[in-house]
């Protein structure tokens, strides 16, 4: 895969495991050619978190968490101001 293309979430998968298993930044670069930023980018959105004994969460998830929130307050406002505007009818 080379430079401009989007990685799937499987492949990108992969590195991370390839990386925790072992293998350098250096050599995923050189055998994978994908830059060192964007593997350990990678490597720390993965991260995970301990929220309790029982679970874990990744960073990538806690974003994805954020703007599912984000999405869900502006809903409400559009909710807010539509009961507004029919209470008054």
């Amino acid at each position: 895969m080379g430079k401009g293309n989007r990685y799937t979430e499987d492949f990108k998968n992969t590195i991370i495991e390839l990386y925790e298993s072992g293998m350098s930044l250096a050599e995923l670069n050189s055998e994978y050619g994908i830059a060192k930023s964007t593997i350990k980018s990678w490597v720390n959105s993965n991260k995970k978190i301990k929220i309790d004994e029982n679970e874990e969460i990744s960073a990538k998830e806690v974003l994805a968490l954020k703007k599912e929130i984000a999405k869900i307050k502006e809903e409400n406002e559009i909710l807010k101001k539509a009961m507004a505007i029919f209470a008054k009818k």
